[in-house]
């Protein structure tokens, strides 16, 4: 069988093993992206991979190689690079659509605060104790790794979030809040990233100084953001050439394709790189073409199902990608564990304090943090552009990058939901058994003081008419 009728055949493998797991997890009441993963975890080159080395037959799974380090990886991987540079790109571009002005207004000061502070705490938590761990067991842990994976602990999984309250039909304080703080959560995350990953590069290079950890991250973060919105304004301005909704797909998706290409430029002055990051570049362009188009709601709808096939063979392939050798070290499991507990402890111990500082509800300051714990889609980006770059493809660094992250949104992905669901049913969000939930008592005492005031009103009004009878 040939090169490309074995990618052929395990691109539908892919969709067909991601769609009837995840057929299995609703059952379960699992989110659907545990199941993809799942499925990249039994077709990868640890399991179905080997079985096709086994018989001969390319294409049936992730074809097992050795990756050298005493684990596999699989051949096909590079050649499905690209659709993971692609999804990334329409994961960002949905975030960047969450961020219409109108909705900004609505969100207030309160979940700004605590969508910006909650992530930059959890990135210090985490960081905190990788740094330690590195510093226990430098030959375990890189330094770069630890920096990395502290940003990308601040990451949520709207996806996730979004699932439980539509399926629990959630309403109240708590989901009000959350919503907007999730989206704003992973703009700060991609920033954070942007500015960690820049640090991590100085590093490893050797080159610790002013540029490499200050300059270099700040301009590419700068240069992302304008090069996203002088796309997105061109974006807005050639829709209004197109008038059928499929034409105006195809110049969405083109779109998308040409800012990630433009994403990967660089160039280097001096010292100083000048780069962009393909996540912020494009979550600029759906802020900007959100907000500057009048269809964007419509015609983001259509880009959400046109793309769904997409991001199924991302998340399988991301499964696939797990190498499980690396935890045949008890010691990079305990990295692992303590990732997990880092990053819960961060998140909820950010989102009590940033909600007492925002003055926000008591069932906020108490549940908040527990709705936050969910991780998915975003931090398996931040840890495939460390396994792409230039700097850290092939190397242990990536290696554990990828591998934790794995690990540990498996593990959210499984309990996170959950955890999720029962935070929102403490506080009264979602209605358990028939009870009234906290926005049916809030609507009810609000309907019952309207009335009690108009009762009044009334009683005023007859008084008045009768003194004005009497009077005549």
């Amino acid at each position: 069988m040939g090169q490309t009728q074995s990618i052929l055949l395990l691109l539908s493998i892919t969709l067909l093993s991601g769609l009837l797991l995840s057929r299995l997890a609703k059952k379960l009441q699992l989110p659907a992206v545990t199941a993809y993963l799942i499925a990249g975890v039994l077709i990868g080159p640890y399991a179905l991979g080997q079985l096709s080395n086994l018989i001969g037959v390319k294409g049936l799974g992730f074809t097992a190689i050795p990756n050298g380090n005493g684990g596999f990886t699989s051949e096909f991987l590079a050649s499905f690079a690209i659709l993971s540079d692609v999804a990334l790109g329409f994961i960002a571009f949905s975030i960047g659509n969450e961020f219409r002005v109108s909705q900004l207004k609505k969100i207030g000061k309160q979940a700004t605060i605590v969508g910006i502070l909650q992530a930059v705490v959890t990135t210090l938590v985490v960081d905190a104790v990788l740094i330690v761990m590195h510093l226990l067991m430098p030959d375990v842990l890189p330094l770069e790794a630890a920096i990395i994976l502290g940003a990308i602990a601040s990451a949520t999984a709207p996806a996730a979030t979004l699932m439980v309250v539509k399926q629990y039909k959630a309403k109240g304080p708590v989901t009000d809040i959350l919503l907007p703080v999730v989206a704003l959560d992973d703009a700060v995350g991609l920033i954070l990233f942007a500015v960690s990953f820049g640090v991590a590069r100085g590093v490893y290079s050797g080159s610790v100084d002013v540029v490499s950890i200050v300059v270099n991250p700040l301009i590419e973060i700068i240069g992302s953001l304008t090069l996203g919105a002088l796309m997105g304004y061109l974006f807005s301005f050639c829709e209004r050439f197109f008038h059928s909704r499929s034409k105006r797909l195809a110049v969405s998706v083109a779109f998308v394709l040409l800012t990630i290409g433009l994403s990967k430029l660089k160039f280097e002055i001096g010292s100083v790189h000048i780069g962009f990051s393909s996540l912020l570049t494009c979550m600029m362009l759906g802020t900007i073409f959100c907000n500057v188009c009048d269809f964007s709601e419509e015609l983001m709808d259509r880009v959400d199902r046109w793309t769904a096939p997409l991001f199924i063979v991302f998340f399988v392939t991301s499964g696939a990608e797990l190498d499980l050798s690396v935890f045949s070290n008890i010691l990079i499991v305990l990295v692992g564990v303590a990732y997990i507990i880092s990053r819960s402890a961060g998140k909820y111990t950010g989102a009590l304090l940033s909600s007492k500082l925002a003055k926000c509800d008591d069932n906020i300051v108490k549940y908040l943090g527990i709705t936050l714990l969910p991780q998915a889609g975003v931090a398996l980006g931040m840890a495939d552009i460390v396994k792409g770059s230039v700097e850290f493809s092939g190397t242990s660094i990536a290696q554990i990058v990828v591998s934790i992250t794995l690990f540990a949104v498996l593990i959210y992905e499984l309990v996170g939901p959950a955890l999720t669901k029962m935070a929102l049913t403490k506080a009264g969000d979602i209605n358990p058994e028939g009870k009234t939930s906290a926005r049916h008592e809030h609507a009810k005492k609000k309907a019952a003081q309207a009335a009690a005031a108009a009762a009044q009103a009334a009683t005023v009004t007859t008084v008045t008419s009768t003194e004005q009878e009497n009077n005549a």
